[in-house]
């Protein structure tokens, strides 16, 4: 199926349902339908061929995602742009992907422009609503087009979105994702999560990432999305009170902000049914605390730009685990192996290891991207020994449970012992007094690398660097406990709230003749 047939199941099943609620307007599953078929209609128009890449960037809007839509219709190749990142890295994005048409939102119209000036090729250029004089308007671009069906074939191969992988690690990759993948994704989350009802879902972090996935999920079932152009913490306690939401998918990082409110548990959160957490390992203690505040709707996902979503899942029910030792093994889970995705645990030969083995985490099966685009090096490298490689290392335990132990490339060599970032940072999330952390390796001329914590406080709380040394000696020892820490007002993050390793490392590491 393409992409787009998901979204026509939520219109036949309710075309007067509201499909987007934008707080100033509101759109029914009819109207954006028919919105669609007049974008794509102009895209033709313009000459825009089957495969198509066109670009948004925008915040998250109704107008946004409509666009995304009458793009799908087309059979177009959707481009999402991270309003984050640097300019020079998304202008970079676009011309290695041949991007032939940019929607942008007024409120980057700045960035747009000097995109626009590097990207000679862009055949049009159109803002998504009414705030950039002397640009065409999204809906007054297409209103001259019919609303008359069309139907563009596709093969499940043919490629549907490329998403950057953002470059948390190391340079950002060009996502190649198909519809088969799409497909997958969406079989797979509507195979682990009922939905008895209409969801209301509530969209707050960015559509260009796990978010995005999520609605196209839930349109099938013909849900109303909520939209927030961001993740107010405020914004988005006030929205699932008034909307009464019934799912959301938010990071840690932004739950941990949600948490952190004064008025939390004075909060109505009765109308939740699944609050799916992803895109970074998350604190089991500030998750137990979570399943205390928010109800038993925790609901965990893990997956990869290159295998979105869901490679594994663990359901709120599994959370509920009433011995408190094995809870927290629980906890430190990110669940077992989705129906559609085969998951094993390798070694760096290739070789498949057994229950409780560390290794490399590889997955295959339809969730798997085409490739990076134009890049077969390391599409190559991505798949070597007939597995996608996802670069988390991690073990399966005996009654198939996966644990993600931590990142290949964050691994800290010190003294030839290898030491996990990720279990120091669990001990220190811990810490009544820690926001967030990261923990990095920095040069030491006698051990290679040596542990550094990297915090950021709560608000109004304090703590000195020997204090968090000693609570993590006493919990994981000496060697693994960090050597040094810093505390530092704010950890540079992704759009998408993931900490940003790379840029920490960077301020530590410049000058090295290596990076190990």
């Amino acid at each position: 199926m393409r992409l787009i047939d998901f979204f026509d199941k939520g219109v036949e099943s309710g075309p007067d349902r509201i499909c987007f609620d934008d707080g100033g307007r509101r759109y029914t599953y009819a109207e954006v339908a028919s919105a669609s078929h007049r974008i794509a209609g102009v895209l033709r128009h313009v000459g825009l061929k089957k495969g198509a890449r066109i670009a948004t960037y925008s915040p998250n809007s109704a107008e946004a995602f409509i666009a995304v839509l009458g793009v799908q219709r087309a059979g177009c190749v959707w481009l999402p742009v991270n309003v984050r990142n640097l300019v020079a890295e998304n202008v970079e994005f676009l011309r290695e992907n041949d991007c032939e048409l940019l929607f942008f939102h007024s409120r980057y119209r700045a960035e747009a422009e000097t995109m626009v000036q590097a990207l000679p090729a862009l055949r049009a250029v159109i803002c998504v609503d009414r705030g950039a004089p002397g640009y065409s308007v999204l809906e007054d671009w297409a209103a001259e087009f019919p609303a008359d069906p069309h139907d563009v074939p596709m093969n499940g191969h043919d490629v549907a979105i490329i998403k950057s992988t953002g470059g948390t690690t190391g340079r950002p990759k060009s996502v190649m994702i198909t519809h088969l993948n799409m497909e997958t994704m969406i079989a797979s989350f509507l195979a682990s999560i009922p939905l008895p009802e209409p969801p209301v879902h509530l969209l707050a972090v960015p559509m260009t990432h796990g978010a995005g996935n999520i609605a196209f999920a839930l349109m099938t079932r013909g849900a109303t999305t909520i939209v927030l152009d961001r993740a107010d913490p405020d914004r988005i306690l006030a929205a699932i009170e008034a909307h009464r939401v019934t799912v959301l998918f938010l990071p840690p990082t932004v739950i941990y902000t949600l948490l952190g409110r004064p008025d939390i548990k004075n909060r109505d959160f009765s109308s939740l049914r699944n609050l799916i957490y992803s895109a970074a390992p998350m604190s089991a203690d500030k998750l137990d605390e979570a399943l205390t505040v928010f109800g038993p709707v925790m609901t965990q996902a893990y997956g990869q730009t290159e295998a979105p979503l869901l490679c594994t899942f663990m359901s709120p029910a599994d959370h509920l685990v009433p011995d408190p030792a094995e809870r927290r093994r629980r906890l430190l889970s990110c669940g077992k192996p989705t129906p559609f995705v085969d998951l094993a645990i390798m070694s760096d030969d290739g070789l498949l290891l057994g229950r409780d083995e560390v290794g490399e985490i590889v997955v295959r099966g339809n969730l798997v991207m085409k490739g990076y685009a134009n890049n077969p090096t390391e599409t190559e490298a991505a798949s070597r020994f007939g597995w996608h490689h996802t670069g988390d290392v991690g073990r399966r335990d005996a009654e198939g449970w996966v644990y993600i132990v931590d990142r290949k490339k964050d691994m800290i060599i010190s003294g030839g012992f290898n030491i996990y970032p990720s279990e120091i940072e669990q001990v220190l999330w811990s810490h009544p007094a820690v926001q967030d952390c990261a923990v990095i390796g920095v040069p030491d001329s006698k051990w290679g690398e040596a542990v550094k914590a990297v915090i950021e406080l709560k608000p109004g709380a304090s703590g000195e660097a020997d204090e968090f040394i000693g609570f993590c000696k006493m919990q994981l020892g000496s060697m693994k406990a960090p050597k040094s820490v810093e505390i530092w007002r704010e950890l540079p993050r992704s759009s998408l709230g993931k900490v940003v390793k790379r840029d920490i490392r960077d301020r530590f590491w410049a000058g090295q003749d290596r990076q190990v």
